[in-house]
């Protein structure tokens, strides 16, 4: 599977996830409820965290170099993971998606991304190792798709995710209705086997994270060619998914320039595929480039709400000043007349 890693650390790794699924599955959220917002922030910084000491475990066991490279495929996984958050907010908004009910779908989509990546990621790797000359392909792309992530920032239109072709052909193909019934993907009316609302919602999330898997795992193979670094920073990213989208899910306008950002990194990493026939960039500079452009991205997202908040503040109170220059000049003129 790699020529670093013997399969049986692919076999641990999996079987780890599996248990924290399991675990996070049957004992911590084995009854449906509504995620607070404390409760997402500990949940992202603890998925998050391993993230991190998984990339120590790496510089440990494979060396600075394998680390360096864990490191920057799990920040681009890891952003492109925040821009999918907003989507997950549109499809339970289009699906009357209760909250209590949305960490099942999500649950149940991170497990479908995990096994979606893994056969992409290893049937790359082997077209990669077959025919080289896919990374320029690989490249190529990238640098379209990120120009057309930048230029997609200009409109402001978001589609309806029930307007998907698949979910009218799964509508088209299979009883459905418009009725929840718990955390339950399949009830029965009046004598037959229907699909609520939950599958549909759990299609669309699984189509989002298939387009966003084009994007980002060739974005992740312009920085390293090892299938095993490549899977687990993908890994480690996804599974704080959950997590993130209930702690970031109502902040979107707070990270405007995030999608610039990502367009940036997308387009970096293109041309870095592309000219690595006759230039080489050591690990540590793709990594310095891109923890540079998301951070700047950031950092200029959360300025810029600031001002807009203190000059939405600012307009506030010139607004209520003006009301009550108002009125006082009113009750001047009404106390005028009984004066004289």
């Amino acid at each position: 599977m790699s020529e670093t890693i013997p399969p049986i650390f692919w076999v641990g790794f999996l079987a780890a996830i599996g248990a924290l699924l399991a675990l996070d599955l049957f004992v911590f959220h084995r009854k449906p409820g509504e995620v607070t917002l404390r409760s997402a922030a500990i949940t992202s910084a603890f998925w998050i965290s391993l993230g991190l000491g998984f990339g120590i475990v790496v510089l440990a066991w494979l060396g600075p170099e394998k680390a360096v490279e864990y490191y920057s495929g799990y920040l681009i996984e890891e952003s492109l993971s925040i821009d999918n958050v907003f989507i997950f907010s549109l499809v339970f908004a289009a699906f009357a998606v209760p909250k209590h009910l949305q960490y099942r779908v999500l649950f149940w989509g991170v497990i479908g991304a995990l096994v979606m990546r893994l056969v992409m990621i290893l049937v790359g790797a082997a077209l990669i190792e077959r025919f080289e000359w896919i990374l320029l392909a690989f490249g190529g792309f990238l640098v379209f798709t990120g120009v057309r992530m930048w230029l997609s920032t200009r409109n402001e239109e978001e589609a309806d995710p029930a307007d998907n072709p698949v979910v009218r052909f799964a509508r088209s193909r299979l009883p459905f209705t418009d009725r929840l019934d718990g955390q339950r993907f399949f009830t029965r009316m009046d004598g037959r086997r229907v699909a609520t609302p939950l599958l549909l919602a759990l299609i669309v999330v699984e189509i989002s994270d298939l387009v966003f898997a084009v994007d980002s795992i060739p974005a992740v193979f312009a920085v390293t060619r090892d299938p095993f670094i490549v899977y687990t920073s993908n890994a480690f990213a996804i599974l704080g998914l959950r997590s993130l989208y209930f702690f970031l899910a109502d902040l979107k306008d707070r990270f405007r320039y995030l999608t610039h950002g990502l367009s940036i990194v997308l387009v970096f990493v293109g041309l870095k595929l592309l000219t690595s026939p006759w230039i080489h960039l050591h690990p540590w500079v793709s990594l310095v480039v891109i923890a540079g452009v998301l951070g700047g991205a950031v950092g200029f997202s959360l300025a810029h709400s600031r001002r807009e908040e203190r000059a939405e503040a600012a307009a506030g109170a010139a607004a209520e000043a003006a009301e009550a220059g108002a009125a006082g000049a009113a009750a001047a003129d009404a106390e005028e007349p009984a004066g004289r």
